[in-house]
Formats: structure tokens, C-alpha cells, sequence
């Protein structure tokens, strides 16, 4: 088993960074008890579950968040519950009578995990956001782009993932391991403004010494630097090269067939420009396979830019198990990787309320508690 196993968590369903933190949990062995509205129950979502790869590794009950039975249901579950994770803006969760208050009364030691995107609190806390917004306050867009050019959004890999739903969990196991110490839950407050000015504390040092300017596209990590970047081949495909430090550079100019001395000082940063160029017109002159062949494996700091489809077929993921498949659908594997304790994926994603009546057995209630909450309509 993972080495959450015996962990209990409540997700009460939400989009993005939530779910991803969940997934992430169960992934790692802890028992995640997803709620679901009633709504969804019923239809709408993913025609076919089993491609909501977010929601994997769980079972999902469905109660009505908006009847007194609903809520009850999600308070007696937050009593043998280790950790709660809900994905609302500040406010909801209490007007639904469910916020850290009443679960904490029912459960002192529940770890409350908040995800957000302004924060609980500050004047933007109440306000409508996405992934774009939160990085973009946060100064994690501005730097990402090409010289000249607009911004590129990342995806929504900054704000929702890395800065929202990772640290969230990694909040939510800080809290379990504090409480190991205390006996005391308390509430995590996840923002994804706040996780995405975390990710750029190195810039914040390099802007203020220098290193880093302002201007996008002519600094050494965001493509200003010829032996940091990527490259288009012959065939229209590309290729990246991240030759840093001294040694790496000098082969990969060896292997391109360069002379190091026309590519010296490295550090020239009026040059390279000029140097791009040239090594554009290099990587142009050859396939990615033939580059593959070439530079592969080797100390160039090289790599092909692949599809998500080849991603999944390269023979070093492949060597790694780095994917597999649960219900017939490839997808990444957990990570990372445990010597004694694997993580694992337990089962596919659920349809919504697929779990209600066995999940709410195995988490104490009783078959006359199933059968009147079913009457009242207030789980499906």
C-alpha cells in the first residue's frame, strides 16, 4: 500500500487544483471519499467518467449540499474523517453550514483544506478568477514569452497545479504531520495567487540583482539564450537544448559541428542573438529523428519537444512505467516513486454517487440511515 494508506480524506467536489490535490493524495494510498451534488448524479460532466483522469483513485457519494440532510451526511463523514479538502470561493462552504467551524467542532482533529484563488481573505478574495489571472498578479506570466511578443499563458499548469493543487496537499500533509505533535487540526488556506509567487522566489532574487531583466525573450531560462531554447528541424518538428553550465555547452557546439571559439564568452548576452541564428540554420539542416540520434543521451542537455501521445510511447518512459493504464486509458503514473510503500491507483474515476450507499456504509451509517436519507431525497 501507498504511504498514505490509512489516511482518510473528504473531497468535496470541485474543478482543477481540488481534485488534482486529491488525486494526489489517493494516488499516494490515503482513502478519498469523493462528494458529488446530486446534480451531477443525475448527468452532465464527462460522457465517459472513466476519462476524468483527476478524479481517479476514489469512490464518490452523492448528497444535496442544499438540504439539512445533505449537510448532516458531510458532518458525521468530517467525524472519521482525517482531512477535508473543498475548492469554493471564501464563504460558501459556510453558508452551507460546512465550513471549518462546524467541521472542526464535530472533528478537533481535522486537517481543513481550503483551495482558492485570491486567498480568504484581502480585497480580491470574493472576486472571479482562472489560472491566468492568478499568475499574471502574481508576476509568474509576465516573464514567459518570446522577445517582442505578448505574455504566453502556460497553460494552467502555474496557478491551478503546480502553485494551487500541489501545495495544497502538501499543506494538508504538514498539517497531519503537525498534528501528530499537537492532536490539533486546523485550517489550511491554499491560494493559487499565493502558490504562484512561490514558484517564482528565484526571480525575485535574480530581478533584484540584476541577472534577470524585465524584458521577456533575452534572459537565460525563457529562451534569450542560445543553448537554452528550442529549435525547429527539418522535418517542422523541434528540439530542446539546455547546455548551462561550461562543459555542457562545449558539447553540444562539439556535436553540431561548431567551433567553441566562435560561440565564446558564453555569457554574452549581446551575442546571442546573432549565435540563435546560427544555431537555427544548424537544427534546420536535420530531422528531429536524426538529431535524436545524435544528441540523445548525451552531455548536450538535449531532448525532443514531443506530442502528449509520444510522450507516452518514448522507451525511457516506457522503461520507467512512467504511464499506465486504468480502465483502458493510458495516463500518467504516480509519483513520486517509495522503496518500500508504492503508490498506486486503486481504481478507476468514478460516476458521480457510483459509491453513495457502500461508501457511507464503510464510514459508519447504518442501512435504516441510507434508506431515510434516500427518502429524504437528500443523497442520490
Amino acid at each position: 500500500m501507498g504511504p498514505l494508506d490509512g489516511l482518510k480524506v473528504i473531497e468535496v467536489a470541485s474543478v482543477g487544483p481540488g481534485p488534482f490535490a486529491a488525486m494526489l493524495l489517493a494516488d499516494l494510498g490515503a482513502e478519498v471519499l469523493r462528494v458529488d451534488r446530486v446534480e451531477a448524479a443525475a448527468g452532465g460532466g464527462w460522457a465517459d467518467p472513466t476519462y476524468d483522469f483527476l478524479a481517479r483513485g476514489r469512490r464518490s457519494v452523492a448528497a444535496d449540499l442544499k438540504h439539512p440532510d445533505g449537510v448532516e451526511t458531510v458532518l458525521r463523514l468530517a467525524e472519521r474523517a482525517d482531512a477535508l479538502l473543498e475548492g469554493f470561493r471564501p464563504g460558501v462552504m459556510e453558508r452551507l453550514g460546512l465550513g471549518p467551524d462546524a467541521c472542526l467542532a464535530r472533528n478537533p482533529r481535522l486537517v481543513y483544506g481550503r483551495m482558492t484563488g485570491w486567498g480568504q481573505d484581502g480585497p480580491l478574495a470574493p472576486a472571479a478568477g482562472h489560472d491566468i489571472d492568478y499568475i499574471a498578479l502574481a508576476g509568474a506570466l509576465h516573464p514567459i514569452g518570446r522577445r517582442g511578443a505578448p505574455p504566453t499563458p502556460p497553460l494552467n499548469l502555474v496557478g491551478d497545479f503546480g502553485g494551487g493543487g500541489m501545495l495544497l496537499a502538501l499543506g494538508v500533509l504538514a498539517a497531519l504531520l503537525e498534528r501528530a505533535r499537537s492532536g490539533r487540526g486546523q485550517v489550511v488556506d491554499a491560494a493559487m495567487v499565493d502558490g504562484a509567487s512561490l514558484l517564482m522566489t528565484i526571480f525575485h532574487a535574480t530581478e533584484q540583482v540584476g541577472f534577470t531583466t524585465p524584458e521577456r525573450g533575452t534572459n537565460l531560462l525563457d529562451g534569450g539564450a542560445h543553448f537554452y531554447d528550442v529549435y525547429e528541424t527539418a522535418d517542422g518538428e523541434y528540439v530542446a537544448v539546455g547546455a548551462i553550465e561550461p562543459r555542457f555547452y562545449a558539447e553540444l557546439l562539439a556535436r553540431l559541428g561548431l567551433d567553441a571559439r566562435a560561440f565564446e564568452p558564453q555569457m554574452d548576452r549581446a551575442r546571442w542573438p546573432a549565435w540563435k541564428e546560427r544555431l537555427a540554420a544548424v537544427f534546420r539542416s536535420r530531422t528531429r529523428a536524426e538529431w535524436c540520434a545524435l544528441l540523445e543521451g548525451s552531455e548536450a542537455c538535449f531532448a525532443p519537444v514531443l506530442t502528449l501521445a509520444e510522450a507516452r510511447e518514448h522507451p525511457h518512459a516506457r522503461a520507467r512505467g512512467a504511464f499506465v493504464e486504468v480502465a483502458g486509458k493510458p495516463q500518467p503514473a504516480p509519483a513520486p516513486r517509495f522503496s518500500r510503500t508504492p503508490a498506486r491507483i486503486r481504481r478507476p474515476p468514478p460516476r458521480p454517487g457510483e459509491h453513495t450507499d457502500a461508501a457511507l456504509a464503510d464510514w459508519g451509517f447504518s442501512g435504516a440511515d441510507l434508506a431515510r436519507l434516500r427518502e429524504a431525497k437528500a443523497i442520490a
